[in-house]
């Protein structure tokens, strides 16, 4: 199997995992939880509710990530254009872990899933510019020349 077979395997793994989690996420917080939610103290259902806006960001920052990794295998993007800051994963929202911890179990769950997620893709996207800086003439000329100097 060649790596862009494994690559493109690997984008739609992580695609559907993205896009289930985010059905999970949606169905939980803005239904499944309710109760859940309503049961905790005023602050705690804050939390809960920044929480589920955390998840949800760091979500859509994976999916457009690997929808723009969709469009550069389909030939729709070229490659130099994925790697356009634009067009990278987006930093995610931090969680307190105190207050992850103070949660009801799905909700945690959620969290944590989503935090795992843009993890692993937050690794292939450093990859990927990685090997771009590497590719680079321009950059290979200034290493050339920094060595010298």
């Amino acid at each position: 199997m060649t790596d862009s077979a494994v690559q493109r395997r690997l984008i739609d793994a992580l695609y559907v995992e993205s896009m289930v989690l985010a059905d999970e996420a949606r169905s939980y917080f803005d239904e499944g939880g309710r109760a859940e939610r309503e049961a905790l103290a005023p602050m705690a259902r804050v939390s809960f509710s920044c929480e589920s806006l955390k998840v949800t960001t760091r979500l859509m920052h994976v999916i457009a990530w690997l929808l723009t990794q969709r469009a550069v295998q389909a030939g729709e993007l070229a490659p130099r254009d994925a790697l356009d800051p634009s067009r990278r994963l987006g930093d995610a929202p931090v969680s307190d872990a105190a207050v992850v911890d103070a949660l009801p179990e799905q909700a945690r769950m959620m969290i944590r899933g989503s935090v795992d997620l843009h993890r692993r893709v937050a690794r292939l996207d450093a990859a990927q510019g990685a090997e771009a800086r590497d590719e680079s003439p321009a950059r290979a000329m200034f290493d050339r020349l920094a060595l010298a100097f």
